[in-house]
């Protein structure tokens, strides 16, 4: 499956942004899939996980409270709505499909988007 993540951007502390993830090839909610981010010098980190019904989510403790992944099916999309952004929250933002293992490990997924970059001032 092909995704391809969008909707990153520059936005102030406090403020919120929604990302998304479209997959080509595929039909979103045959699979589990999550979001991950990495900023510069860092390893690559788990945000969030959705099931393959949408009913059960799973967050980074970082981001809980805050982000709120979600799928559309009609638009074969997953998106990823961040409020209360901080600039800790600066990264590069991937949407992945999920192969096997633990659900908050980047080596258990697959598919890699491109990436979306987002960017909060301070």
């Amino acid at each position: 499956v092909q995704l391809v993540e969008s909707g990153g951007g520059l936005v102030q502390t406090g403020g919120s942004l929604r990302l998304s993830c479209t997959a080509a090839g595929r039909t979103f909610s045959d699979f589990i899939a999550g979001w991950f981010r990495q900023s510069p010098g860092k390893e690559r980190e788990f945000v969030a996980y959705i099931s393959t019904s949408g009913a059960n989510t799973g967050y980074a403790d970082s981001v809980k409270g805050r982000f709120t992944i979600s799928r559309d099916r009609a638009e074969n999309t997953m998106s990823l709505q961040m409020n209360s952004l901080k600039p800790e929250d600066t990264a590069v933002y991937y949407c992945a499909s999920y192969r096997s293992g633990g659900l908050r490990e980047s080596s258990s997924y697959h598919s890699w988007g491109q990436g979306t970059q987002l960017t909060v001032s301070s």
